[in-house]
């Protein structure tokens, strides 16, 4: 076995002997000095502003607009009061004028200081109001927000239909009744044809392997066509499962129908055993850390999910490679992790083996058998989970990818 190599930023380090059960994570380096000091305050203050809802910044420009405009009427008040006093004082002698100049300045600070107070008190209560008014303004499009967040593919038959003026909310809200309308028709009509075409698409494919199987089986065939007829086979084959790549593209896309209790341990030992022969013939090294990782999700998909990962492992790996496949809690959440040894990846091509039909610049183990949707069926699945799915570039080559979703309700909601 190649010695371990020291990851570079941006890459995981490799797993190492006795460290099977050390979950792999993105090498970073971490800023120092005043950088990072100047770097965190910048961090905290934009996490700051983008915490502030819509509803407390129109309370903040509201506020900020009464004080200024209060300001700027003590000023006037000032002035006016000064004016007042000259005016009346205009006819007096310069001794009383100047004998009354203390009682003119006290005037003027009692005035000054109970007008500032007065529009401390009022400009409070105007904050107030003002943080009612905008709820109240800001409620239809919190009715809009609860229907967006409530809506799925099952759905999308749900409608706003906000009532009130016709103005602006009542257009967004229109226009998104509208945009609903269009997506359940697309959303029908992708559910037709996925229907459809499983039937269209498979049935002549059976239908021309039956007849391959038939002409091969004869005794009289000729080693020539029986070569032929091998590769046509073989193509039919790979035709086959595209095919079915495909539709279960269509079908992970969609939200899930119905959810069971699944443990990603138990789905990736299924798995690790169905693939068992390939794994030894392929002479690759195997371990494993397989520890409970309980989820609620369709258990078909899950275990394509973990198929796709570790048939990629497999296809995508170097002559006296490893793969490492883990399962447990990772960062709180149920989580799986496959890491194999390969060509070297960069990692700009990490986000594009996630497309359709999209493989590694590098030539492949068995790639001939392979119709390039395993990642993509793999990012689908998780979609459908409400999941996370990364891939990070591994030292010395090959890939991690590390899959997390959300555990049941009930214990979720006990580990936060």
């Amino acid at each position: 076995m190649r010695p371990a190599e020291r990851p570079e930023p941006g890459q995981v380090e490799p797993t190492r002997p006795g460290d099977t059960g050390t979950w792999r994570r993105l090498n970073t380096v971490a800023p120092s000095g005043q950088g990072a000091e100047r770097s965190a305050a910048a961090e905290r203050v934009h996490r700051f502003t983008d915490n502030l809802s819509l509803r407390s910044r129109l309370t903040l420009i509201y506020g900020m607009l009464f004080f200024a405009a209060g300001s700027v009427l003590v000023l006037v008040n000032y002035l006016i009061v000064t004016v007042l006093l000259n005016a009346l004082l205009a006819e007096e002698s310069a001794a009383e004028l100047a004998a009354q100049s203390y009682l003119i300045e006290e005037v003027l600070t009692h005035v000054t200081r109970f007008s500032l107070l007065a529009l401390f008190l009022v400009g409070l209560l105007a904050v107030a109001l003002g943080y009612a008014v905008a709820g109240r303004a800001l409620s239809p499009l919190q009715k809009i927000t609860r229907i967006a967040r409530r809506l799925s593919e099952r759905s999308l038959h749900e409608r706003i239909a906000l009532s009130g003026p016709d103005d602006e909310i009542r257009e967004l809200a229109d226009t998104f009744d509208g945009m609903l309308e269009r997506l359940d028709r697309a959303f029908d009509g992708q559910r037709r044809f996925v229907a459809n075409a499983s039937h269209e698409l498979r049935t002549p494919l059976a239908i021309n392997r039956t007849l391959l199987e038939v002409a091969l089986s004869s005794p009289e065939v000729s080693a020539d066509l029986k070569s032929v007829g091998q590769t046509l086979l073989e193509t039919n084959a790979r035709h086959e499962r595209l095919i079915d790549g495909l539709l279960f593209l269509a079908r992970s896309d969609r939200e899930l129908e119905a959810r069971t209790r699944v443990d990603l341990g138990e789905v990736a030992e299924t798995v690790l055993s169905q693939l068992a022969g390939d794994l030894s013939e392929s002479g690759l090294q195997l371990r494993l850390d397989l520890r409970p990782a309980l989820v609620e999700g369709d258990p078909v998909l899950l275990e394509r999910l973990v198929g796709n990962l570790v048939e990629n492992a497999l296809k995508y790996n170097v002559a006296e490679g490893e793969i490492t496949v883990r399962s447990g809690m990772y960062e709180g959440r149920p989580a799986v992790q496959v890491e194999n040894s390969g060509k070297v990846i960069p990692a700009y091509e990490i986000e594009g083996l996630f497309e359709p039909f999209r493989r590694g610049s590098g030539d492949r183990v068995g790639s001939g058998r392979s119709a390039g949707l395993g990642l993509s069926i793999v990012r689908s699945v998780v979609r459908a989970h409400e999941g996370v799915v990364t891939a990070w570039p591994r030292a010395g080559g090959g890939l991690v990818v590390t899959v997390c979703l959300l555990g049941p309700p009930g214990e979720t909601a006990e580990r936060r």
